[in-house]
Protein backbone atom coordinates (compact mmCIF):
# COMPACT_ATOMS: atom_id res chain seq x y z
CA UNK A 1 0.00 0.00 0.00
CA UNK A 2 1.18 3.45 -0.36
CA UNK A 3 -0.38 6.72 0.59
CA UNK A 4 1.13 10.15 0.20
CA UNK A 5 1.20 10.62 4.03
CA UNK A 6 1.87 7.59 7.28
CA UNK A 7 0.27 8.97 10.70
CA UNK A 8 0.84 6.67 13.59
CA UNK A 9 -1.27 7.28 16.28
CA UNK A 10 -5.25 8.05 16.10
CA UNK A 11 -5.43 10.39 19.18
CA UNK A 12 -6.04 13.83 18.66
CA UNK A 13 -2.84 14.85 17.24
CA UNK A 14 -3.19 12.11 14.26
CA UNK A 15 -6.60 12.90 13.83
CA UNK A 16 -6.11 16.58 13.00
CA UNK A 17 -3.15 15.90 11.05
CA UNK A 18 -5.42 13.55 9.20
CA UNK A 19 -8.00 15.70 8.58
CA UNK A 20 -6.02 19.12 7.24
CA UNK A 21 -4.29 16.87 5.01
CA UNK A 22 -7.34 15.42 3.76
CA UNK A 23 -8.91 18.61 3.47
CA UNK A 24 -6.11 19.13 1.26
CA UNK A 25 -6.31 16.58 -0.78
CA UNK A 26 -3.67 14.19 0.41
CA UNK A 27 -4.04 10.55 0.90
CA UNK A 28 -3.25 9.33 4.71
CA UNK A 29 -2.83 6.17 6.40
CA UNK A 30 -3.66 6.75 9.86
CA UNK A 31 -2.46 3.38 12.02
CA UNK A 32 -3.79 2.89 15.25
CA UNK A 33 -2.12 -0.07 17.69
CA UNK A 34 -6.34 0.46 19.99
CA UNK A 35 -9.36 -0.83 18.37
CA UNK A 36 -10.87 2.78 18.49
CA UNK A 37 -9.73 6.37 17.99
CA UNK A 38 -9.35 9.32 20.37
CA UNK A 39 -6.45 8.55 22.54
CA UNK A 40 -7.73 8.86 26.23
CA UNK A 41 -10.26 10.47 25.19
CA UNK A 42 -13.47 8.30 26.02
CA UNK A 43 -17.13 9.32 27.05
CA UNK A 44 -19.60 7.04 29.21
CA UNK A 45 -23.40 7.13 29.53
CA UNK A 46 -24.98 5.46 32.43
CA UNK A 47 -28.27 6.06 34.54
CA UNK A 48 -28.84 9.77 32.75
CA UNK A 49 -24.80 10.82 33.58
CA UNK A 50 -22.47 11.61 30.60
CA UNK A 51 -19.00 11.43 31.70
CA UNK A 52 -15.62 11.03 30.40
CA UNK A 53 -12.47 8.61 31.31
CA UNK A 54 -10.38 11.20 29.65
CA UNK A 55 -9.75 14.89 29.21
CA UNK A 56 -13.11 16.66 30.27
CA UNK A 57 -12.34 20.10 28.70
CA UNK A 58 -10.13 21.73 26.79
CA UNK A 59 -8.52 24.98 27.05
CA UNK A 60 -8.78 28.41 24.92
CA UNK A 61 -10.28 27.90 21.53
CA UNK A 62 -7.76 29.02 19.01
CA UNK A 63 -8.57 29.89 15.35
CA UNK A 64 -7.24 26.44 14.62
CA UNK A 65 -9.57 25.09 17.03
CA UNK A 66 -12.65 26.65 15.72
CA UNK A 67 -11.75 26.23 12.12
CA UNK A 68 -11.59 22.16 13.12
CA UNK A 69 -15.62 22.31 14.63
CA UNK A 70 -15.93 24.26 11.61
CA UNK A 71 -14.77 21.75 9.05
CA UNK A 72 -16.31 19.12 11.31
CA UNK A 73 -19.88 20.78 11.00
CA UNK A 74 -22.53 18.40 10.57
CA UNK A 75 -20.58 15.55 12.71
CA UNK A 76 -20.05 17.11 16.13
CA UNK A 77 -20.45 20.52 17.57
CA UNK A 78 -18.57 22.70 19.82
CA UNK A 79 -19.31 23.71 23.57
CA UNK A 80 -18.44 26.43 25.42
CA UNK A 81 -18.93 26.20 29.49
CA UNK A 82 -21.55 28.27 31.27
CA UNK A 83 -20.34 31.36 32.70
CA UNK A 84 -20.29 29.84 36.33
CA UNK A 85 -17.58 27.82 34.99
CA UNK A 86 -15.15 31.41 34.78
CA UNK A 87 -15.09 30.45 38.78
CA UNK A 88 -12.23 28.13 40.25
CA UNK A 89 -12.32 27.43 43.65
CA UNK A 90 -9.13 26.87 46.16
CA UNK A 91 -9.27 24.37 48.55
CA UNK A 92 -7.85 25.92 52.17
CA UNK A 93 -8.21 24.85 55.60
CA UNK A 94 -10.97 22.92 55.25
CA UNK A 95 -13.04 24.66 52.87
CA UNK A 96 -13.20 25.54 49.36
CA UNK A 97 -12.71 29.75 48.51
CA UNK A 98 -13.22 31.41 45.35
CA UNK A 99 -9.69 32.46 43.12
CA UNK A 100 -9.81 36.17 43.17
CA UNK A 101 -10.67 37.49 39.98
CA UNK A 102 -10.21 41.35 41.29
CA UNK A 103 -9.27 43.77 43.54
CA UNK A 104 -11.95 43.79 46.10
CA UNK A 105 -11.85 39.51 46.09
CA UNK A 106 -8.16 39.79 46.13
CA UNK A 107 -8.04 41.74 49.32
CA UNK A 108 -10.54 40.13 51.02
CA UNK A 109 -9.42 36.61 50.15
CA UNK A 110 -8.06 33.91 52.55
CA UNK A 111 -5.98 32.51 50.18
CA UNK A 112 -3.08 34.40 50.38
CA UNK A 113 -1.08 36.10 53.26
CA UNK A 114 -1.58 40.00 53.31
CA UNK A 115 2.40 41.02 52.99
CA UNK A 116 2.17 38.74 49.57
CA UNK A 117 -0.91 40.70 48.97
CA UNK A 118 1.31 43.82 49.28
CA UNK A 119 3.62 42.67 47.85
CA UNK A 120 2.15 41.92 44.39
CA UNK A 121 2.02 45.98 43.96
CA UNK A 122 5.19 45.71 43.54
CA UNK A 123 5.13 43.07 40.93
CA UNK A 124 5.15 45.09 37.50
CA UNK A 125 8.31 46.99 38.96
CA UNK A 126 10.58 44.05 39.75
CA UNK A 127 13.13 43.13 36.94
CA UNK A 128 13.13 40.14 34.56
CA UNK A 129 14.10 36.94 35.58
CA UNK A 130 17.92 36.12 34.06
CA UNK A 131 17.69 32.09 34.80
CA UNK A 132 16.30 30.65 31.62
CA UNK A 133 15.86 27.29 33.10
CA UNK A 134 13.80 28.56 36.15
CA UNK A 135 10.91 26.66 37.65
CA UNK A 136 7.73 27.57 37.81
CA UNK A 137 7.96 27.76 42.02
CA UNK A 138 11.20 29.94 41.58
CA UNK A 139 9.47 32.53 39.35
CA UNK A 140 6.30 32.50 41.23
CA UNK A 141 8.17 33.07 44.38
CA UNK A 142 10.57 35.97 42.98
CA UNK A 143 7.37 37.73 41.58
CA UNK A 144 4.24 36.96 43.68
CA UNK A 145 5.43 35.28 46.98
CA UNK A 146 5.07 31.84 48.93
CA UNK A 147 1.19 31.77 49.29
CA UNK A 148 0.61 32.64 45.98
CA UNK A 149 2.64 29.79 44.81
CA UNK A 150 0.91 27.69 47.50
CA UNK A 151 -2.88 28.56 46.81
CA UNK A 152 -2.57 29.35 43.07
CA UNK A 153 -0.13 28.27 41.38
CA UNK A 154 0.71 24.66 42.84
CA UNK A 155 -3.17 23.94 42.73
CA UNK A 156 -3.40 25.37 39.13
CA UNK A 157 -0.35 23.13 38.19
CA UNK A 158 -1.64 20.20 40.03
CA UNK A 159 -5.00 20.73 37.71
CA UNK A 160 -3.08 20.70 34.23
CA UNK A 161 -0.17 18.76 34.86
CA UNK A 162 -0.68 16.74 37.58
CA UNK A 163 2.88 18.11 38.29
CA UNK A 164 5.37 20.05 40.46
CA UNK A 165 6.27 23.74 40.07
CA UNK A 166 9.36 22.66 41.62
CA UNK A 167 10.41 20.52 38.62
CA UNK A 168 8.14 21.64 36.08
CA UNK A 169 10.36 24.76 33.85
CA UNK A 170 8.18 28.07 33.64
CA UNK A 171 9.36 28.65 29.60
CA UNK A 172 8.41 24.75 28.81
CA UNK A 173 5.53 24.49 31.14
CA UNK A 174 4.18 27.94 30.61
CA UNK A 175 5.71 29.35 27.73
CA UNK A 176 2.69 32.20 27.72
CA UNK A 177 3.42 33.17 31.32
CA UNK A 178 7.05 33.19 30.89
CA UNK A 179 7.14 35.46 27.47
CA UNK A 180 4.95 37.52 29.34
CA UNK A 181 8.11 38.94 31.68
CA UNK A 182 10.75 38.61 28.97
CA UNK A 183 8.54 40.26 26.46
CA UNK A 184 7.58 42.79 28.86
CA UNK A 185 9.11 42.58 32.25
CA UNK A 186 5.80 41.88 34.33
CA UNK A 187 2.37 39.58 34.49
CA UNK A 188 0.57 42.02 35.16
CA UNK A 189 1.65 45.16 32.95
CA UNK A 190 2.17 42.13 30.15
CA UNK A 191 -1.10 41.23 30.61
CA UNK A 192 -2.67 44.82 30.23
CA UNK A 193 -0.34 45.34 27.33
CA UNK A 194 -1.22 42.08 25.48
CA UNK A 195 -4.77 43.09 25.80
CA UNK A 196 -4.67 46.57 24.35
CA UNK A 197 -2.33 44.74 21.59
CA UNK A 198 -4.94 42.33 20.86
CA UNK A 199 -7.92 44.85 20.60
CA UNK A 200 -5.82 46.53 17.60
CA UNK A 201 -5.59 43.18 15.73
CA UNK A 202 -8.52 41.75 13.11
CA UNK A 203 -11.11 40.05 15.32
CA UNK A 204 -11.05 36.34 14.77
CA UNK A 205 -13.66 33.42 15.51
CA UNK A 206 -10.82 32.70 18.40
CA UNK A 207 -12.68 32.30 22.31
CA UNK A 208 -11.28 32.02 25.42
CA UNK A 209 -12.64 29.71 27.77
CA UNK A 210 -13.41 25.87 28.62
CA UNK A 211 -14.79 23.90 25.83
CA UNK A 212 -16.08 20.43 25.29
CA UNK A 213 -17.86 18.93 22.36
CA UNK A 214 -21.67 18.53 22.27
CA UNK A 215 -23.18 14.74 23.64
CA UNK A 216 -19.34 14.07 25.10
CA UNK A 217 -16.42 14.60 23.96
CA UNK A 218 -15.64 11.31 22.42
CA UNK A 219 -17.86 12.93 19.23
CA UNK A 220 -15.28 14.67 18.33
CA UNK A 221 -12.23 12.03 17.41
CA UNK A 222 -15.36 10.22 15.61
CA UNK A 223 -16.32 12.63 13.81
CA UNK A 224 -12.39 13.52 12.75
CA UNK A 225 -12.49 9.41 12.15
CA UNK A 226 -15.56 9.92 9.60
CA UNK A 227 -14.07 12.86 7.79
CA UNK A 228 -10.70 10.95 6.99
CA UNK A 229 -12.85 7.76 5.95
CA UNK A 230 -12.60 4.53 8.40
CA UNK A 231 -10.92 2.74 5.21
CA UNK A 232 -7.95 5.03 5.77
CA UNK A 233 -7.67 4.03 9.25
CA UNK A 234 -6.08 0.70 10.75
CA UNK A 235 -6.96 -0.25 13.88
CA UNK A 236 -5.36 -2.58 15.76
CA UNK A 237 -2.02 -2.90 14.48
CA UNK A 238 0.38 -4.48 16.71
CA UNK A 239 4.32 -5.14 16.28
CA UNK A 240 4.47 -1.81 14.09
CA UNK A 241 8.26 -0.83 13.36
CA UNK A 242 9.26 2.33 10.95
CA UNK A 243 12.13 1.79 8.61
CA UNK A 244 13.76 4.98 6.30
CA UNK A 245 15.05 3.72 2.68
CA UNK A 246 17.65 7.06 2.60
CA UNK A 247 17.93 6.37 -0.85
CA UNK A 248 14.85 6.88 -2.39
CA UNK A 249 13.53 9.01 0.49
CA UNK A 250 10.76 6.44 1.24
CA UNK A 251 9.24 5.47 4.46
CA UNK A 252 8.38 2.07 4.83
CA UNK A 253 6.07 0.94 8.14
CA UNK A 254 5.94 -3.13 9.19
CA UNK A 255 3.07 -4.21 11.59
CA UNK A 256 0.45 -7.14 11.74
CA UNK A 257 -3.38 -6.43 12.12
CA UNK A 258 -5.88 -9.34 13.07
CA UNK A 259 -2.58 -11.67 12.27
CA UNK A 260 -2.24 -10.61 8.87
CA UNK A 261 1.69 -8.91 7.74
CA UNK A 262 0.54 -5.00 7.14
CA UNK A 263 3.54 -3.19 4.79
CA UNK A 264 2.73 0.96 3.73
CA UNK A 265 4.93 2.96 1.91
CA UNK A 266 5.26 6.81 1.95
CA UNK A 267 7.38 10.35 1.51
CA UNK A 268 6.01 11.96 4.86
CA UNK A 269 5.48 9.20 8.24
CA UNK A 270 4.63 11.02 11.56
CA UNK A 271 4.61 9.63 14.93
CA UNK A 272 2.37 11.13 17.37
CA UNK A 273 2.56 8.39 20.32
CA UNK A 274 3.81 8.75 23.71
CA UNK A 275 7.76 9.04 23.81
CA UNK A 276 7.72 5.68 25.63
CA UNK A 277 6.48 4.07 22.71
CA UNK A 278 9.51 5.08 20.09
CA UNK A 279 11.96 2.75 20.84
CA UNK A 280 10.54 -0.16 19.13
CA UNK A 281 8.85 2.35 16.78
CA UNK A 282 11.75 3.77 15.40
CA UNK A 283 14.61 0.97 15.88
CA UNK A 284 16.87 3.00 12.80
CA UNK A 285 17.63 5.45 15.78
CA UNK A 286 20.67 5.65 17.58
CA UNK A 287 20.65 4.89 21.61
CA UNK A 288 21.59 8.54 21.79
CA UNK A 289 19.13 10.05 20.23
CA UNK A 290 16.32 7.62 21.75
CA UNK A 291 17.42 8.34 24.93
CA UNK A 292 17.60 12.24 24.49
CA UNK A 293 13.62 12.19 22.76
CA UNK A 294 12.41 9.97 25.65
CA UNK A 295 13.30 11.63 28.23
CA UNK A 296 10.35 12.27 29.70
CA UNK A 297 8.41 11.56 32.67
CA UNK A 298 4.58 11.58 32.65
CA UNK A 299 2.28 12.01 35.71
CA UNK A 300 0.16 8.68 36.36
CA UNK A 301 -3.43 9.99 37.18
CA UNK A 302 -6.43 8.06 38.70
CA UNK A 303 -9.98 9.87 37.26
CA UNK A 304 -13.17 9.19 39.12
CA UNK A 305 -16.29 9.61 37.99
CA UNK A 306 -19.18 10.36 40.80
CA UNK A 307 -22.60 11.00 39.99
CA UNK A 308 -25.40 12.32 42.25
CA UNK A 309 -29.16 12.22 41.11
CA UNK A 310 -30.05 14.76 43.69
CA UNK A 311 -28.06 17.11 44.96
CA UNK A 312 -29.96 18.88 47.58
CA UNK A 313 -29.75 22.35 48.63
CA UNK A 314 -26.01 22.38 47.37
CA UNK A 315 -24.37 24.21 44.56
CA UNK A 316 -21.44 23.95 43.09
CA UNK A 317 -21.36 26.98 40.62
CA UNK A 318 -18.07 26.79 39.64
CA UNK A 319 -15.55 24.58 37.21
CA UNK A 320 -14.25 22.93 39.89
CA UNK A 321 -12.24 22.76 43.07
CA UNK A 322 -8.52 22.60 42.84
CA UNK A 323 -6.32 21.65 46.42
CA UNK A 324 -2.99 22.80 46.99
CA UNK A 325 0.09 19.95 47.56
CA UNK A 326 0.45 22.13 51.12
CA UNK A 327 -2.91 20.84 52.59
CA UNK A 328 -2.25 16.97 52.62
CA UNK A 329 -5.38 15.55 51.16
CA UNK A 330 -5.41 12.65 49.07
CA UNK A 331 -6.99 14.43 45.96
CA UNK A 332 -5.47 16.76 43.75
CA UNK A 333 -8.87 18.41 42.79
CA UNK A 334 -12.42 17.75 41.70
CA UNK A 335 -14.58 18.97 38.51
CA UNK A 336 -17.92 20.13 37.97
CA UNK A 337 -18.82 18.88 34.97
CA UNK A 338 -22.63 18.97 35.11
CA UNK A 339 -22.19 22.63 36.11
CA UNK A 340 -20.58 23.59 32.75
CA UNK A 341 -22.28 21.67 30.25
CA UNK A 342 -25.69 20.35 29.14
CA UNK A 343 -27.01 16.80 29.76
CA UNK A 344 -24.33 15.60 31.86
CA UNK A 345 -26.44 14.30 34.73
CA UNK A 346 -30.10 13.97 35.51
CA UNK A 347 -31.48 17.53 35.95
CA UNK A 348 -31.60 17.92 39.98
CA UNK A 349 -28.21 16.15 39.81
CA UNK A 350 -24.33 16.70 39.89
CA UNK A 351 -21.55 14.99 38.26
CA UNK A 352 -17.90 15.22 39.92
CA UNK A 353 -14.35 14.09 37.95
CA UNK A 354 -11.93 13.47 40.96
CA UNK A 355 -8.33 13.31 40.09
CA UNK A 356 -5.99 11.26 42.00
CA UNK A 357 -2.05 10.89 42.21
CA UNK A 358 0.59 13.12 39.75
CA UNK A 359 4.21 13.07 40.38
CA UNK A 360 3.92 13.83 44.23
CA UNK A 361 1.20 11.44 45.33
CA UNK A 362 2.37 8.37 42.59
CA UNK A 363 1.40 5.92 45.30
CA UNK A 364 -1.97 6.56 45.39
CA UNK A 365 -2.56 5.39 42.06
CA UNK A 366 -1.48 1.52 43.28
CA UNK A 367 -4.09 1.31 45.67
CA UNK A 368 -6.80 -0.93 44.54
CA UNK A 369 -10.93 0.25 43.45
CA UNK A 370 -12.03 -0.40 46.56
CA UNK A 371 -9.85 1.51 48.38
CA UNK A 372 -10.11 4.37 46.08
CA UNK A 373 -13.84 4.29 46.02
CA UNK A 374 -13.53 4.61 49.54
CA UNK A 375 -11.37 7.18 49.16
CA UNK A 376 -13.49 8.96 47.03
CA UNK A 377 -16.47 8.75 49.38
CA UNK A 378 -14.77 10.27 51.98
CA UNK A 379 -13.95 13.35 49.83
CA UNK A 380 -17.69 13.47 48.27
CA UNK A 381 -18.67 14.16 52.14
CA UNK A 382 -15.37 16.08 53.02
CA UNK A 383 -14.87 18.16 50.37
CA UNK A 384 -18.42 18.67 48.54
CA UNK A 385 -19.83 18.71 52.15
CA UNK A 386 -22.93 15.83 51.47
CA UNK A 387 -24.69 14.86 54.23
CA UNK A 388 -23.20 11.50 55.84
CA UNK A 389 -26.33 9.73 55.07
CA UNK A 390 -25.78 10.80 50.96
CA UNK A 391 -24.33 8.33 49.08
CA UNK A 392 -23.12 8.83 45.27
CA UNK A 393 -25.53 6.93 42.93
CA UNK A 394 -22.52 6.42 40.69
CA UNK A 395 -18.81 5.64 40.68
CA UNK A 396 -16.50 4.53 37.91
CA UNK A 397 -12.76 4.18 38.52
CA UNK A 398 -10.48 4.92 35.52
CA UNK A 399 -6.58 4.89 35.09
CA UNK A 400 -3.93 6.45 33.31
CA UNK A 401 -0.48 5.21 33.56
CA UNK A 402 0.76 7.73 31.35
CA UNK A 403 -1.50 11.27 31.58
CA UNK A 404 0.26 13.96 31.62
CA UNK A 405 3.99 14.40 30.30
CA UNK A 406 6.20 16.60 32.77
CA UNK A 407 7.95 19.97 31.02
CA UNK A 408 11.11 19.66 32.99
CA UNK A 409 15.03 20.47 32.66
CA UNK A 410 14.99 17.40 29.79
CA UNK A 411 12.61 19.01 27.60
CA UNK A 412 15.24 21.24 26.10
CA UNK A 413 17.34 18.52 24.94
CA UNK A 414 14.38 16.83 23.57
CA UNK A 415 12.82 19.87 21.63
CA UNK A 416 16.61 20.14 19.62
CA UNK A 417 16.86 16.29 18.92
CA UNK A 418 13.33 16.56 17.94
CA UNK A 419 14.30 19.16 15.43
CA UNK A 420 17.39 17.56 14.52
CA UNK A 421 16.45 14.13 13.75
CA UNK A 422 13.60 16.26 11.53
CA UNK A 423 16.49 17.60 9.57
CA UNK A 424 18.39 14.39 9.24
CA UNK A 425 15.73 12.32 8.01
CA UNK A 426 13.35 14.25 5.33
CA UNK A 427 9.85 13.11 5.70
CA UNK A 428 10.14 12.59 9.19
CA UNK A 429 8.34 14.19 11.89
CA UNK A 430 8.06 13.21 15.41
CA UNK A 431 5.04 15.03 17.24
CA UNK A 432 2.71 14.40 20.11
CA UNK A 433 2.41 16.04 23.28
CA UNK A 434 6.04 15.33 23.64
CA UNK A 435 6.74 18.71 22.13
CA UNK A 436 4.53 21.88 22.02
CA UNK A 437 2.22 21.50 24.79
CA UNK A 438 -0.34 19.32 26.66
CA UNK A 439 -3.83 20.39 26.08
CA UNK A 440 -6.09 19.59 23.83
CA UNK A 441 -5.96 22.81 21.67
CA UNK A 442 -2.36 22.44 21.91
CA UNK A 443 -2.60 18.99 19.89
CA UNK A 444 -5.46 20.42 17.77
CA UNK A 445 -3.08 23.52 16.63
CA UNK A 446 0.25 21.42 15.78
CA UNK A 447 -1.77 18.66 14.52
CA UNK A 448 -3.37 21.17 11.86
CA UNK A 449 0.15 23.16 11.28
CA UNK A 450 1.50 19.84 10.46
CA UNK A 451 -0.76 18.67 7.97
CA UNK A 452 -0.78 22.66 6.49
CA UNK A 453 3.50 22.19 6.79
CA UNK A 454 3.10 18.51 4.53
CA UNK A 455 0.58 19.63 2.11
CA UNK A 456 2.59 22.98 1.52
CA UNK A 457 5.81 20.85 0.39
CA UNK A 458 3.81 18.05 -1.61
Amino acid sequence: MVKDVIIIGAGLTGLSTGVELTKRGLSVALIEKRDRVGGQIETFRENGFLFESGPNTGSGASQEVMDLYKTLAGRCEIEFAAREAESRWIWKEGEFHPLPTGLISGITTPLFTMADKLRILGEPFRARGTHPDETIAAMTRRRLGRSFLDYAVDPFLSGIYAGDPHTLITRYALPKLYNLEQHYGSFIGGSIRKAREARRQPPTEARKGVFSTKGGMENLPKAMAAFIGEENILLSVHDSSVHPDRETGIWKIKGVQNGVPLEIRSKHLITTVGSYLLPELLPFLAAPEMERITNLRYAPVVQVAVGVKERGPLRFRAFGGLISSREQEDFLGVLFPSSCFSGRSPAEGMLFSFFMGGVKKEALTQLSDSEIEEKTVRAFHRLLKFPQEKEPDMIRIFRHKHAIPQYELSSGERFDTVTALERKYAGLHIAGNLRDGIGMAHRMIQGTSLGREIACES
